[in-house]
């Protein structure tokens, strides 16, 4: 019933931006702490940011601080991630998803998943 559908992630020069975006059906997001996660090939998929639900608060991997925003627009049950300053590095398929609680930082804490969109960054 729930669903989670990430879009936005295409090819992009380094230091150029994106916004993915991750809409939200069977939920509203404004109810739960949203995050971000992203896998790049043949690594574990890991932690990038997380906005709480009454978006007061946030945390940032520290490889995406000063660089990645997230936010939510509740009128469209839609949280976002913006991407500036994107480096190869960033290359990734990008999953939103809600936590359950615990910590913000695993990934084993957060129980609904989109199926991904990817990111691509070139040299």
């Amino acid at each position: 019933q729930v669903q989670l559908v990430e879009s936005g992630g295409g090819l992009v020069q380094a230091g150029g931006s994106l916004r993915l975006s991750c809409a939200a059906s069977g939920r509203t997001v404004s109810t739960y702490d949203m995050g971000w996660f992203r896998q790049a090939p043949g690594k574990e998929r890991e932690f990038v940011t997380v906005l709480n639900r009454r978006a007061d608060n946030t945390y940032y991997a520290d490889s995406v601080k000063g660089r990645f925003t997230i936010s939510r627009d509740d009128a469209k049950n839609t949280v976002y991630l913006q991407m500036n300053s994107l480096k190869p590095e960033d290359t990734a398929v990008y999953y939103c998803a809600s936590h359950r609680g615990g910590d913000y930082f695993s990934r084993y804490n957060y129980d609904t998943w989109g199926q991904g969109t990817q990111v691509t960054v070139s040299s």
